[in-house]
């Protein structure tokens, strides 16, 4: 069976990311390996987002902010697909990834900004986390070793839109 390596990418790594990378690696444990980054990454992740994780029952252990070259160097995971989850990091000059892996944006408001009472903030937190897990939910509903990739690409394409 083919195993596959999904990148999550936002500009700080503090949070839609992680979340992203801890819904599919708990989510798609079978056949994805998920991993996420910044291209300025805030070096810590987001109190909150670790809080929907654990609300969620899902692993915090080792989520750290990274930088995006990371999967750039040599050595790293060879990449499958490459998801933005913020409209900063989708507008920015990614690295050239090795084995040309698929790209799409899931833009996802960020919860980072969120002002208001704790409620609020804590409110922003979980629709960003809700929104990463049906579009994850998607995306592992698809047939991927039975679609072409033109296939896959609409259909990865059209989850960021719902």
């Amino acid at each position: 069976m083919t195993r596959y390596n999904v990148l999550f990418l936002c500009t700080g790594n503090s949070a839609r990311s992680i979340m992203a990378e801890a819904i599919l690696n708990q989510k798609g444990k079978l056949i994805f390996s998920a991993y996420s980054a910044g291209s300025h990454p805030a070096g810590v992740v987001r109190p909150e987002a670790l809080h929907q994780l654990e609300v969620a029952h899902l692993p915090t252990l080792g989520a750290r902010s990274k930088d995006w070259s990371e999967f750039a160097n040599p050595g790293a995971p060879p990449l499958h697909f490459v998801f933005t989850v913020c409209d900063n990091a989708a507008k920015e000059l990614c690295p050239v990834w090795p084995g040309q892996p698929m790209t799409a944006h899931w833009g996802v408001p960020d919860p980072a900004a969120a002002i208001g009472t704790p409620e609020q903030i804590e409110r922003a937190f979980r629709d960003a986390f809700m929104m990463l897990d049906r579009r994850i939910n998607l995306f592992l509903s698809l047939p991927i070793a039975s679609l072409d990739a033109m296939a896959i690409k609409k259909e990865i394409d059209r989850i960021g839109q719902q």
